[in-house]
C-alpha cells in the first residue's frame, strides 16, 4: 500500500503537487489561523484529490477543529477522515492520530509538558502500524532553526514502546526529514520551509 504524507500546508494546499498513492495523510496544520473560510477550502481540495483514502488530523493552527461548539465534521467529504486521538484500519494497518502538542503560546490543541500530556499520548493504543501527530518526538527530527529541540519526551517514551512501522509528523518546518531508529521510520513531512516557503515534497512510503 502507497502512503503519501504532508504536512503544514497553511493553505498553500493548492499549490502542492501531491503524488499518487492509495493513502494519503496530512499531519495538520491545514490552515494559517483556522479561519471557517480557509478550513473548508482545505476539506474541498483534500476531497476532490483522487487518492482513495484521505486522513487528517489537526494542528496548533487549527482553531476551528479544536471548537467543540461548532459541528465541522458534517462539512467533511465523502474519503475523508479526520482523526482526533481515534484510529481507521485500511487493509489491516491501523493507523492513529492525535493534533496535540506540548504547550507553547496560546495555540490550538495545547497540553502541558508532564503529565497532562502523557495522558493524551496513554491513549495510543498499543498495536498500531501508523502513528500521526502535529508535534515531533523528542530530539527526532524536532531543532528549530534556533538549534533547540522542541519535541515531547513522552511522546518518545510512548513511540518507544508501542514501536509503530511509521511515525509522521510536522510542526517544526526547519527539520523537515526522514529518520530510521529502533526498526521505526519517522517522517517529519512539512511540505513548507522556516519562511513559510513550500519547497519540501511530500515523502511517498510504500507499507
Amino acid at each position: 500500500m502507497k502512503f503519501i504524507l504532508i504536512s503544514d500546508t497553511h493553505n498553500r494546499h493548492e499549490k502542492l503537487k501531491v503524488p499518487e498513492g492509495d493513502v494519503l495523510l496530512h499531519a495538520g496544520d491545514i490552515t494559517g489561523a483556522g479561519s471557517l473560510k480557509d478550513t473548508l477550502g482545505f476539506f474541498r481540495w483534500f476531497g476532490n484529490l483522487p487518492h482513495q483514502h484521505k486522513i487528517f488530523i489537526g494542528g496548533n493552527h487549527d482553531f476551528l477543529l479544536e471548537n467543540t461548539s461548532f459541528d465541522l465534521m458534517q462539512y467533511l467529504p465523502a474519503g475523508v477522515t479526520y482523526l482526533q486521538d481515534t484510529l481507521i484500519e485500511i487493509g489491516g494497518i491501523k493507523i492513529y492520530g492525535s493534533p496535540y502538542t506540548p504547550e507553547f503560546l496560546n495555540w490550538a490543541f495545547m497540553k502541558k509538558r508532564g503529565a497532562e500530556i502523557k495522558a493524551i499520548w496513554d491513549k495510543i493504543p498499543d498495536r498500531i502500524d501508523v502513528l500521526v501527530t502535529h508535534g515531533p518526538p523528542f530530539k527526532i527530527l524536532d531543532m528549530t532553526s534556533k538549534d533547540v529541540n522542541v519535541g515531547c519526551e513522552d511522546l518518545l517514551d510512548k513511540v518507544f514502546k508501542i514501536k509503530p512501522k511509521m511515525h509522521v509528523f510536522g510542526h517544526i518546518h526547519e527539520d523537515y526529514g526522514m529518520q530510521e531508529m529502533k526498526g521505526i521510520k519517522f517522517f517529519n513531512a512539512s511540505v513548507l520551509n522556516h519562511y513559510y516557503e513550500l519547497v519540501n515534497p511530500p515523502f511517498v512510503v510504500e507499507l
